[in-house]
C-alpha cells in the first residue's frame, strides 16, 4: 500500500484528510501569549482568524518534530507500505528538511520526498494529485515523478485584502501600510524562485478585473495604470495648486473607468469572435 503524506501548510483539515485518506502532520503555532497549537487540529481556521484580528503581535509558526515523522515512518516500514511525502517549500520552513532526517533516524528506505517549492493551495493541488494517481494504481516512485514535473507548471497568486497584518508582521512600514489602507491598495503576492515574495501593489480591484485571462498583463497594466494615476496627480496638484492626494485619486478613478471600457471592449470583440467561430454565447 502506498501511503500519502503532508503537513498542515497544505490547509488540508482532519476530516478532508480522512476522506482523501492522507496523513497530515501539523506544524506548531505559538500565539502572543505562548501557547502552542498544532495546526489545523487544536482550532478551528474561523476561531484563529478571530484570535489572530484580536491580537498585537501575530503567531509564530515551526516545524513538527522529528519523532512524529520517525513513527510515522516505522509504522509504515512494519507494515510494508511505502510512503510519499509531500511538503511546503523548503525556503520556507524546515519541515521536508525535518522529514529527510527522520527516515535517516528511522533507517528506512520505504519514504520517497516531493518538496512541493509551494504552499496552501499550490501544496494541495499537489497532495490531490497524489491521491489521484495512487488510486488509479500507480506506484509511488510514479507518484514522484508525477509530481516533480507537475510542480513546475504551478504557480500560486494571491491577493491580501487588508495590509495591517503585513504591517504587523514587519513586511511593511506602518507609514506604507496605513497610507496604501487609505488609497484601498491591494498587495499581490506569489511564490518567485520557491520563496514568497509580494509582486506588487495595485489599484482597488485592479487584478481582479483587468485583462482576467492573463496574470502577466494584470501585473504589467496595473503596473503601468498606477504610476500613471500618481504622476499625472501629482502634476495637476502642481499645476493647479490643489491637494495632491485629490488629484491623485481622481485620476486613478479616471485610468481605471478607462481600464473598464477597455476590458468592456475587449469582451464584447471576444464574444464576437467566439459566435464567429461556432463557440456560442
Amino acid at each position: 500500500m502506498i501511503r500519502i503524506l503532508t503537513d498542515s501548510a497544505s490547509d488540508i483539515l482532519p476530516a478532508e484528510a480522512e476522506q482523501l485518506g492522507v496523513t497530515v502532520i501539523p506544524l506548531n503555532v505559538t500565539l502572543e501569549d505562548g501557547t502552542v497549537l498544532r495546526d489545523g487540529v487544536d482550532m478551528t481556521p474561523t476561531v484563529y482568524y478571530g484570535v489572530m484580528a484580536r491580537c498585537h503581535k501575530l503567531p509564530t509558526t515551526s516545524q513538527p518534530s522529528p519523532e512524529l515523522f520517525q513513527r510515522f515512518f516505522l509504522e509504515a516500514a512494519a507494515a510494508g507500505d511505502e510512503v510519499v511525502g509531500i511538503f511546503l517549500s523548503h525556503e520556507l520552513s524546515g519541515t521536508c528538511q525535518c522529514a529527510r532526517l527522520a527516515a535517516d533516524m528511522a533507517n528506512v528506505d520505504n519514504v520517497l520526498f516531493v518538496d512541493s517549492e509551494n504552499v496552501c493551495l499550490g501544496e494541495s493541488l499537489l497532495v490531490r494529485l497524489a491521491v489521484q494517481l495512487r488510486d488509479a494504481g500507480k506506484t509511488a516512485g510514479q507518484i514522484a515523478a508525477t509530481l516533480e514535473h507537475a510542480k513546475e507548471h504551478l504557480h500560486l497568486v494571491a491577493v491580501i485584502d487588508d495590509l495591517k497584518y503585513l504591517r504587523k508582521g514587519g513586511r511593511l512600514p506602518a507609514a506604507v501600510a496605513v497610507a496604501g489602507g487609505m488609497l484601498g491598495i491591494k498587495p499581490l503576492i506569489t511564490i518567485e524562485e520557491i520563496k514568497l515574495a509580494i509582486s506588487l501593489l495595485t489599484l482597488p480591484q485592479m487584478t481582479a478585473n483587468l485583462f482576467t485571462h492573463s496574470f502577466k498583463k494584470i501585473i504589467w497594466w496595473s503596473v503601468i495604470t498606477g504610476y500613471a494615476g500618481c504622476l499625472g496627480g501629482l502634476f495637476i496638484s502642481y499645476k493647479l495648486q490643489v491637494p495632491s492626494g485629490a488629484a491623485i485619486i481622481f485620476f486613478s478613478i479616471l485610468i481605471y473607468t478607462f481600464c473598464k471600457m477597455g476590458k468592456s471592449m475587449y469582451l464584447c470583440k471576444q464574444k464576437k469572435l467566439n459566435q464567429t467561430n461556432g463557440y456560442g454565447n
